[in-house]
């Protein structure tokens, strides 16, 4: 994920990035396990490790992102409490923090020009940040495997959001 056009030499192993509009691009990389980046941000490098679905930050700032349970229609439009409001903003503020983020807990925090190996499932799918996805068809009978990244800016707004949410209401 880029802000600008990405360039991607997979015989070098290098990844260039520029500054521009925001940009995403999918691309197959095999065989070379180093990696070089270089974008607005400055340099950097990451080795992709094992076979799976990667997110490369060629962004000047930070994407935070985590999987996406999607519900079935009829339980979308459920009331939420404050105590899960209130849940989720805990959890958002420790993501921007950087802190509970672990494979484990299927959510990331990468800096920029690095790269996190999000899933091993190919046929699993990544938002990018800006992106309004709201549903994601089942395959095969099962939920779908989504992952969601936003940028740390987009956090910082929805946390200013929830928070608003879970102030008294003034009589």
């Amino acid at each position: 994920m880029s802000k600008g056009a990405a360039t991607i030499n997979a015989d070098a192993g290098t990844i260039q990035s520029t500054d521009g509009a925001g940009h995403e691009q999918n691309a197959v990389l095999t065989g070379t396990k180093q990696w070089t980046i270089e974008s607005p941000a400055g340099k950097g490098s990451f080795e992709l490790a094992e076979k799976g679905l990667y997110v490369v930050n060629a962004k000047n700032d930070t994407i935070i992102g985590s999987y996406q349970n999607y519900v079935s229609a009829d339980k979308a439009g459920q009331v939420i409490s404050q105590e899960i409001v209130t849940q989720k903003l805990d959890s958002l503020k420790l993501l921007v923090e950087g802190k509970n983020v672990s494979a484990a807990n299927r959510n990331f925090y990468i800096l920029p020009n690095q790269a996190a190996l999000v899933t091993p499932n190919l046929e699993a799918e990544i938002v990018g940040p800006y992106h309004k996805m709201t549903s994601a068809a089942s395959k095969n009978g099962e939920a779908p495997e989504v992952y969601r990244f936003y940028s740390i800016r987009e956090i910082r707004e929805t946390i200013g959001k929830l928070e608003d949410l879970t102030r008294p209401i003034k009589k």
